[in-house]
């Protein structure tokens, strides 16, 4: 059976129909893959990631800018078909709004600018950070407060590469996500 150079190993794999490929060789296509293979950890631009089958993404309903679920167990389609990008930024809004409701100006500043230099170490680093360390950097806590909660594109873009994480607890986290759920 011809499987080319493929480096994803499927644990096993159902054939499919043989097909005449050029010059009348014969190819075994692979038509499925069981649940459990392995993929190689990859650079992708200044991140690591993983390359998954086009054939699993369709088996689970997701396409390009659609969210996976990262667990202790793995990576998994969300659970219920998650959220849609518009809740998904009202869940990240209202992380937002609790975090304005809880911490100061300053404090949110501090935390923004000790997340943004722990990511640059580890060599994460998006073009986004470049905005929130110059509104963190900034005096204007309109401007600060607009990047977190406002409305326009510009809010919402810069909400989806959010630096304000870590002062919140957990269990508010938690509940902040249980609550958007429904």
């Amino acid at each position: 059976m011809a499987h080319g150079t493929c480096k994803h190993q499927p644990t096993s794999i159902a054939k499919g129909t043989v097909i005449l490929a050029p010059r009348g060789i014969a190819i075994d296509v692979i038509t499925r893959y069981n649940l459990s293979m392995k993929v190689a950890v990859r650079r992708i631009g200044n991140s690591l990631g993983v390359l998954l089958p086009k054939a699993t993404l369709d088996a689970w309903g997701l396409g390009e800018g659609d969210a996976l679920e990262l667990t202790e167990r793995g990576l998994r389609p969300p659970a219920r078909g998650g959220f849609s990008h518009q809740e998904l930024d009202e869940l990240r809004r209202s992380i937002a709004v609790a975090i304005i409701r809880r911490f100061t100006p300053r404090e949110i500043r501090a935390q923004i600018l000790a997340n943004l230099r722990r990511w640059k170490r580890q060599g994460v680093w998006g073009a986004a950070y470049d905005e929130w360390r110059d509104i963190a950097a900034g005096e204007d806590d309109g401007e600060l407060f607009e990047a977190m909660i406002g409305r326009d594109e510009k809010a919402i873009r810069l909400r989806q590469s959010a630096p304000f994480v870590g002062l919140l607890s957990k269990e508010e986290v938690r509940k902040l996500n249980e609550e958007a759920a429904g």
